[in-house]
């Protein structure tokens, strides 16, 4: 198994013991972009100097320590073992101290979710009662935690899938990194809304409406640039995305929910896919981009999907 990004006791008023989280996401990037030297093509190489004599050449990383700036210029320095030793009860417990309904809670507060494990065997009773608990009475459980430099809200609920014996912990936003949503919708101008229209939007919602399948997602950004990388590897022509043609009519919305409940959305998009993404035979082939992109060392090219690229 994994290492635990943190493990703790978990805190349910006289009720303790431990557990691990685990991060429920990881980055599934294949394509890593470096920053080259346009007339050499070589990587660049970033060093942290001092501002007010930069010449002096680059600051070791034994010499570097953190700072705040209380007056204009002015830095009280903070030395890693005095940010260790902050009195931070949350730094080791995970402390319980409040329950709720899961619906009481916007999407907007979620902000990271980690897997809940018990921290071994002996802790494995306590871990079921406490989940069977949330399960039963559909509640969330809400503590705070310190990790990663700041202290977070948390909150614990058993998954979607209630088959798997763990927890889920969800890192949550405080009330006040919330931007007041009033400050964007204000100025939303107040229509009546057609019932004629309403019927439709509501039929076309009706029709497209499915399972939720996460899989079905992919990342399209992503498939297109390692495509061109590919292309540039290789000389071929680079895929370009052809515009939008454009349309002459104007479809007012109750011509536009009309067609699309009939299917025109449909036919749309096979139009669409049968003109996106061609080979732009028109331009040069990729060797300029080749010559941008050159390494100082020689080495036989290779397929991008084959070769994962570590960022700078």
């Amino acid at each position: 198994m994994a290492r635990p990004y943190w493990s703790g006791q978990l805190k349910i008023s006289l009720v303790s013991f431990g557990i691990k989280l685990f991060p429920a996401t990881e980055a599934k990037s294949e394509i890593h972009l470096h920053q080259l030297s346009r007339k050499s093509g070589e990587r660049i190489k970033h060093q942290k100097v001092a501002a007010s004599d930069p010449d002096a050449g680059p600051v070791e990383k034994d010499d570097i320590v953190k700072g705040y700036e209380y007056r204009k210029g002015e830095y009280v320095t903070i030395e890693p073992e005095e940010v260790e030793h902050l009195r931070i009860p949350s730094r080791h417990a995970l402390e319980i101290t409040q329950f709720v309904d899961i619906d009481e809670i916007p999407p907007t507060f979620f902000e990271k979710p980690y897997f809940v494990a018990p921290e071994n065997a002996i802790q494995a009773e306590a871990f079921a009662v406490v989940r069977k608990a949330l399960l039963t009475t559909k509640k969330v459980a809400l503590g705070k935690i310190a990790f990663g430099g700041r202290e977070h809200l948390v909150a614990i609920s058993v998954p979607d899938d209630e088959s798997l014996p763990g927890m889920m912990a969800y890192t949550m936003r405080y009330a006040e990194e919330l931007r007041d949503p009033a400050d964007y919708f204000s100025d939303i101008k107040k229509v009546s809304v057609d019932e004629g229209q309403l019927a439709l939007a509501k039929e076309l919602i009706k029709r497209k409406a499915a399972k939720f399948a996460p899989e079905k997602f992919k990342d399209e950004y992503e498939a297109a640039l390692r495509e061109m990388v590919e292309a540039k590897v290789n000389n071929a022509p680079i895929p370009r995305d052809e515009p939008a043609p454009k349309s002459g009519k104007v479809i007012n919305l109750m011509d536009a929910l009309r067609r699309s409940v009939q299917g025109g959305d449909a036919k749309s998009e096979s139009k669409s896919s049968e003109t996106k993404a061609k080979p732009d035979t028109k331009h040069e082939p990729a060797k300029k981009g080749m010559t941008l992109v050159k390494s100082a060392t020689k080495t036989p090219p290779a397929k991008a999907t084959k070769s994962k690229r570590k960022s700078a």
